[in-house]
């Protein structure tokens, strides 16, 4: 049976480019695994059209976790793309402290190594 991986990486950043470019990644980082049998969340990939077509505004981080963290219960494991920016990204931080807490695995994804 595969394993649910949830897939963190960042996203917050001032510049819209930056989070759209995040956005790709995450989607690609996404299929990679699938390709791989893997069963994939990505916050990310999911939530950023999401709130562009969704919502006025950027919405807060802690908005953001609040609807994430459920799916992260539910996960095997926590892959982290490294992406610039993942260890500054409080986002990251909680996820990991989080899947720590929980005693679940936790791996990273370097993006050269996604196709």
């Amino acid at each position: 049976m595969s394993k649910l991986v949830y897939l963190g990486s960042p996203y917050s950043h001032p510049s819209e480019s930056i989070r759209h470019q995040r956005w790709i990644d995450a989607c690609r980082a996404a299929a990679h695994l699938m390709r791989q049998g893997l069963f994939v969340f990505s916050p990310i990939a999911h939530s950023h059209p999401v709130e562009i077509h969704g919502f006025d505004a950027q919405q807060s981080g802690k908005f953001w976790m609040a609807q994430d963290l459920p799916w992260l219960a539910k996960a095997d494991e926590l892959c982290v793309l490294l992406l610039p920016g993942f260890l500054e990204s409080a986002g990251i931080k909680q996820e990991i402290a989080f899947a720590g807490e929980r005693g679940m695995p936790i791996w990273y994804l370097d993006p050269a190594e996604v196709a």
